[in-house]
């Protein structure tokens, strides 16, 4: 009897599945190509072949690179090579990448990291804050930066019951960050029927030593996170609502939000342009091509930057974008003094001075 009503069930569901698939399908965005939008002044970094998923720059303009991410339902080039945080130094004419050494007893073999953020403490010490799914599972590893040795050193794995499909953190304090959680099942097939059903269960929560809680919620898959230069906001990227939760930050880590962006495109990881504040956003222009990858017919890539975010019409502009001839699966741009790195899910990275 039990099995009866459990394939009931399931024939109920796939039913469910195969009605709301076309309005999936358009949400992904999957008749849409780009118009190519491509600065003059790029070039692939050659050391970056397989991923560069999340950069974070520091103001000196060192820039951290997390790449090898094997996530579930898309394309990896190096399935049996273990994740690697790569630097590339930002003032040099022609930087390079090099990928860092780590120390200190950690498990390099179950590397996979996926969103990073920087945390400088009041002693000017540099922590590197990495999302890594060992065995498919989601933890946060925390190392120190050696800058003269171009190194990290592990310090920490954080775990937590809520830590569950973690996408993407920001840290605002020693081990005080922000995390998104962008799937509510950690199975991979149902967490693409939460999507095809277009279930709104995933959230961002606060973690710190003391208190681990949930500080919002509603999100059809809550992707990148970041924080503006004043810290007063956090902006969330919903990457298949396709727009940007602009949320205030409260003295007990709440958040509340103020403004939806919303956008035509599904946004990945964001980061903010220390100069102007303004929001730059890797994102998707066709997903569809990302679950279902053709090397004939691959992903496009796409940069958008929102500036005046705070404001009632936010203005949204084209910074690159390609069908993936050149860059393929664009999930983050970064700036810093008049240069971008642009990053990818399994692809390769592009440097470009604007």
């Amino acid at each position: 009897m039990g099995k009866l009503v459990a394939l009931v069930l399931l024939g109920v569901g796939l039913s469910l599945v195969g009605q709301m698939f076309p309005a999936f399908r358009e949400r992904m965005n999957a008749s849409r190509e780009v118009e190519p939008v491509e600065p003059e002044n790029c070039r692939l970094i050659e050391e970056l072949e397989n991923g560069s998923e999340d950069i974070d720059i520091l103001p000196s303009g060192l820039a951290f690179i997390s790449s090898g991410l094997k996530y579930p339902g898309l394309p990896n080039f190096a399935p049996d090579e273990p994740g690697k945080i790569f630097l590339m130094d930002l003032n040099e004419q022609n930087p390079r990448a090099q990928a860092l050494e780590i120390s200190g007893g950690f498990d390099k073999e179950l590397f996979n990291p996926h969103g990073i953020s920087i945390f400088i403490d009041k002693d000017h010490t540099v922590y590197l804050y990495v999302v890594n799914h060992p065995h498919m599972k989601s933890t946060v590893e925390i190392f120190k930066f050696e800058e003269k040795q171009r190194s990290l050193v592990y310090l920490k794995t954080i775990t937590h019951e809520l830590l569950k499909s973690v996408n993407d953190i920001v840290v605002l304090g020693p081990e005080q960050f922000y995390a998104t959680r962008d799937h509510y099942f950690t199975n991979s097939f149902l967490s693409l029927f939460e999507m095809i059903l277009d279930l709104r269960w995933t959230y961002v929560l606060f973690y710190s030593p003391r208190e681990v809680k949930v500080v919002a919620k509603g999100f059809c898959s809550a992707n990148g996170i970041t924080v503006s230069a004043d810290q007063k906001y956090v902006y969330v990227a919903d990457v298949a609502a396709k727009n940007i939760h602009v949320m205030e930050k409260h003295d007990n880590w709440d958040l509340t939000q103020l403004k939806v962006i919303q956008l035509g495109t599904l946004v990945d990881n964001l980061t903010v342009d220390p100069a102007t504040g303004d929001i730059l956003a890797g994102c998707h222009p066709n997903p569809m091509k990302l679950l279902n990858y053709n090397p004939e017919d691959p992903p496009g890539s796409e940069v958008l930057r929102i500036q005046n975010v705070l404001s009632e019409k936010p203005r949204v502009s084209t910074v690159y974008a390609n069908n993936g001839s050149v860059l393929q699966g664009t999930s983050v741009a970064s700036v810093y003094r008049g240069k971008i790195l642009i990053g990818t899910v399994f692809h390769k990275t592009l440097y470009c001075e604007l």
